[in-house]
């Protein structure tokens, strides 16, 4: 059995059967296909009051990932957009949020580069991201 991490790993490097293009600059939100043939709404997620059980990731969220994701997970020039059917949890599992994390990831899904490591977010804080960026993705109907 191979241990956990290389798991992560692999599914973390999988390539999607189709890769999205880049979204504009700045997204400002609205209606996208998701490939079950729903659609994911978008529209209003940077107005939604952000519930105390998710403040602390979304704080964490915009000091350190933000600049690259934009606001809301909603992505930017720099960075793809982490509300989005591709980053679903049976596609994307917590654990690979925390890896890319720790260890940064190869551009698969889109053509923004590598990201790069991000060793002075902890673990525990990556955590917390993560809830938001679930909360964010429930909301917007991506799961």
């Amino acid at each position: 059995m191979r241990p956990i991490w290389i798991m992560a790993a692999l599914a973390l490097v999988s390539a999607c059967d189709r890769a999205p293009g880049a979204p504009p600059a700045r997204s400002t939100g609205g209606m996208m296909q998701h490939q079950t043939g729903g659609t994911v709404d978008t529209t209003g997620l940077r107005d939604l009051p952000v519930p105390a059980e998710f403040q602390q990731g979304a704080e964490l969220f915009a000091a350190s990932c933000s600049s690259c994701h934009g606001e809301a997970a909603l992505g930017t020039a720099q960075g793809p957009p982490l509300v989005h059917v591709v980053y679903e949890p049976n596609h994307h599992a917590d654990l690979s949020f925390v890896m890319a994390a720790a260890r940064g990831v190869r551009a698969h899904h889109w053509r923004f580069g590598d990201m790069p490591p991000r060793p002075e977010v902890s673990r525990d804080e990556v955590t917390e991201i993560v809830r938001y960026v679930r909360w964010l993705q429930r909301e917007a109907g991506v799961y």
